[in-house]
């Protein structure tokens, strides 16, 4: 998470009553006691500038609102799973995670870190024997991007990628990635684009050796125009020089695979599945990351963030939390472990602190790519098990579903996340009588062609956030499972949905998709919640 922007001019307003505590990121194999070396800091310019944006915000309007002081734990390693914030008690009831919390226990951690350090001085020194190699790039040419290099001598591979490819052996330098490509004679003078879902570390990309693109970034979704006269009908060749990083390189956004695509006037050709690749240079000496270096490593692992950065703070007396987490379980498809795992975390911190405090959280803001028509999405089953965890008492939920971006995972509306966190706390944690939440599903009933929904936290009315007051993002299916885009009206605090192909229909869902258009809120301005009915 980014700091909070405008560090300066929040650091003068002043507010002499703020505390902020930042845990340095550790991950330990045991449960650590100690708070590692960290220290409360007044809000100042650097203070506030390295710290959590959401976490400063719900803290500074709690603090305006009942003029209480304030003091903030931060404990965060963006990109990690929720199993590294559990302890070992805490994950007894998941056996899938049994093996590796035993490799982790069983490891001494001071041999680990020496293991990971003489690894990096060993890939370091092979990086500089061989650094600026590239075979297949000479004098600037891209040799490997000609239509009629001979890839015989090239392994096939899966992409995208869901683990880094082994025979690379940890190599993230410069590898190159080839799909033949047939385009129909009617198709190939239309206008046409290539989408990489994205691609890490950065890439060049050729379409029948002429380059079409270049980028710099991890997270980046890629759009190339392809110039005129670039495809022919027949046999074309996408060629991708990529370089990537942290052991790993290739396209990994498995959740947006679907935007890989070669788009030719309104045809998709998706990209997708297998492709051929070759190293820029010989790997075949390349250091291997041993075992204990890959534990001293891995914040991913189950158990290491609660031992490093959790369990210290327990001796803390806390009013409660504020979670915002799920990207990393949702990547990896397993939502429906979520489903378990998330309230397992909440009820594991609560015994270690032996106090049911309140423990709000962040649901997922929209971020990637929309099919056309309705589809599945693992982003959509990851909101959906975060909103189960409501079932335990003294939770609430804040639903970022429409502050998201396509191309961001982090929203830069970080002050509304807060607000809406706030208000959770003002119900859960102050007891004050008011509506939290955007509207939530109560019930369902069918009404011949049509189905009737209510809502809980409506807040006496439903609104439509369009100037066509035109309802979205509602989808319902009949007999066959199919879902279709549903007309929806607004009928007083009901909803009434339904498709004119659909003479019975018995299954609905509001906001399935990565990037959620669903326009219905509160009067609060709360956005209805995402679901799906009947559940799986």
């Amino acid at each position: 998470m980014s700091g909070v922007p405008n560090g300066d001019e929040e650091a003068k307003e002043r507010f002499p009553r703020m505390r902020l505590f930042k845990v340095p990121r550790t991950l330990s194999f045991q449960p650590q006691q100690g708070v590692p070396a960290a220290e409360w800091s007044d809000v100042t310019s650097d203070s506030v500038a390295g710290f959590s944006a959401i976490a400063y915000f719900f803290g500074r309007e709690l603090h305006q609102r009942y003029h209480v002081p304030i003091g903030l734990l931060q404990a965060s390693w963006g990109g990690t799973p929720a199993e590294a914030w559990v302890s070992r008690e805490g994950l007894a009831a998941f056996p899938e995670f049994g093996d590796r919390i035993n490799q982790i226990s069983e490891t001494d951690e001071r041999v680990a870190r020496e293991e990971s350090v003489k690894y990096a001085q060993e890939t370091s020194a092979w990086n500089a024997r061989h650094r600026g190699e590239d075979q297949g790039e000479v004098g600037g040419q891209p040799l490997w991007a000609a239509p009629d290099l001979d890839t015989s001598s090239w392994t096939a591979i899966t992409e995208p990628q869901t683990t880094a490819q082994s025979a690379l052996k940890g190599f993230d330098g410069v590898v190159w990635f080839r799909r033949e490509l047939s385009i129909p004679v009617e198709e190939a003078a239309s206008p046409a684009r290539v989408y990489l879902s994205t691609a890490g570390k950065s890439d060049t990309t050729y379409l029948n050796g002429v380059e079409i693109g270049h980028t710099e970034a991890w997270d980046t979704p890629r759009d190339y125009r392809v110039p005129s006269g670039v495809i022919h009908p027949g046999r074309n060749v996408l060629t991708i020089r990529m370089s990537g990083a942290d052991g790993y390189v290739g396209m990994f956004d498995w959740d947006h695979a679907d935007k890989l695509l070669l788009e030719l006037g309104k045809v998709q050709i998706p990209l997708g599945g297998s492709w051929l690749y070759h190293a820029s240079t010989n790997v075949s000496d390349h250091p291997i990351k041993p075992l204990q270096a890959r534990l001293a490593l891995d914040p991913s692992g189950p158990t290491v963030l609660f031992n490093g950065m959790i369990n210290p703070l327990t001796r803390f007396q806390i009013k409660g939390v504020i979670w915002y987490q799920g990207e990393s379980n949702a990547s990896d498809h397993r939502a429906h472990q979520y489903r378990t795992l998330f309230p397992a975390l909440i009820r594991d911190w609560r015994r270690h602190w032996t106090k049911n405090f309140p423990f709000l959280y962040v649901q997922l803001a929209g971020f990637g790519y929309n099919q056309a028509e309705p589809a599945d999405y693992a982003w959509a089953d990851l909101r959906e098990a975060q909103g189960l965890a409501l079932k335990l008492p003294a939770t609430a939920m804040a639903s970022a579903v429409d502050l998201g971006e396509q191309d961001s995972i982090h929203p830069r509306d970080k002050a509304a996340i807060a607000h809406r966190l706030v208000l959770a706390a003002r119900s859960v944690a102050y007891g004050e009588h008011l509506i939290h939440s955007g509207p939530r599903y109560r019930s369902m009933r069918v009404d011949g062609s049509q189905l009737r929904l209510t809502f809980f936290d409506s807040g006496g009315a439903l609104v439509v956030h369009d100037p066509s007051k035109r309802v979205r993002g509602f989808e319902i299916a009949g007999d066959d499972g199919q879902f279709r885009w549903a007309d929806a009206q607004i009928k007083g605090a009901s909803i009434v949905v339904s498709h004119p192909s659909i003479p019975r229909p018995i299954a609905v869902r509001y906001g399935w998709r990565n990037m959620p258009d669903g326009n219905v809120f509160n009067q609060e301005g709360l956005p209805m919640l995402p679901f799906r009915i009947p559940a799986p």
